[in-house]
């Protein structure tokens, strides 16, 4: 079945790998088919291990390699990690302050004003989220094509298998507010799985842009680290964190936990 895998173009492998992220997504979404409530120990716990997830993913996946290709282009290993990183998460800055969107369990959304509703609100937060994951997925398959040292097929699917892994309690984030709402199953859920639905894009738009720029996959590699870090940074770990209350080591173990797992798909499996 790999070796199928493996003869199609890596833009067919990269959506279809992000199907498999976005399928993780709608299955924590369906979780309101079960109960309108979750723990909040539970949800930290999740959120948290999405945290140690990205952060993981973020060195060894994207960053690593992308040192390692800009000492076989001739350029200083810094330059296009650091200046990637930065623009990564200066990208993900300038959407969070233009979208509007509302975080799961806060009152007042952030962006410029607007008048849609609530759920719109919540499913364009963890959207924001999904749009650096797609990302670093579709990069990660298009290296491979593109022959960078260190990208193998094996690290690819590694990291997507990640990315889905810490997608289930996303969708739960969206879904289940909404339920508590009184918002229908039915409803709740199509809200939560829509936020899964930008990976898919964001990964045959990032494998296009590996593809067609080799000498500039250092920078594009460095750029989904740097959205993802400030994804990690700026909305899960003080998400999960502000709702701990005496429980904050919880949210960290998490962390642990999540970079762990991760760490372990990628050398493991690349």
């Amino acid at each position: 079945m790999l070796s199928t895998f493996s003869a199609l173009n890596p833009v067919i492998q990269a959506l279809l790998a992000t199907a498999f992220t976005y399928a993780m997504t709608a299955a924590g979404a369906a979780g309101v088919f079960f109960g309108k409530e979750i723990s909040v120990k539970l949800m930290n716990g999740m959120m948290g291990f999405a945290a140690g997830v990205m952060i993981a993913a973020s060195y060894f996946s994207l960053l690593a390699p992308a040192i390692d290709l800009s000492a076989n282009l001739g350029t200083p290993g810094w330059m296009p990690a650091v200046v990637g990183f930065l623009l990564g998460g200066g990208f993900l800055w300038g959407v969070d302050k233009l979208l509007p969107h509302l975080h799961p369990g806060e009152s007042s959304p952030e962006g410029i004003k607007t008048s849609w509703q609530r759920s719109v609100l919540l499913v364009f937060a963890i959207t924001l989220h999904n749009i650096p994951e797609g990302l670093a997925v579709g990069v990660a398959f298009g290296a491979v094509h593109a022959g960078l040292n260190g990208a193998t097929l094996s690290s690819a699917i590694a990291l997507a298998l990640g990315i889905g892994i810490q997608n289930f309690p996303e969708g739960m984030a969206v879904s289940m507010p909404l339920r508590r709402e009184s918002m229908s199953r039915k409803r709740a859920f199509f809200w939560g799985q829509l936020s899964g639905l930008v990976e898919p894009i964001a990964a045959v738009i990032g494998a296009f842009a590996a593809i067609a720029m080799r000498n500039a996959l250092p920078y594009a590699l460095s750029f989904a680290a740097g959205a993802m870090i400030y994804v990690v940074a700026e909305e899960l770990i003080p998400e999960a964190k502000n709702s701990a209350g005496d429980h904050s080591d919880i949210p960290t173990i998490g962390v642990m936990l999540g970079f762990a797992a991760m760490m372990f798909l990628d050398v493991a499996l690349g």
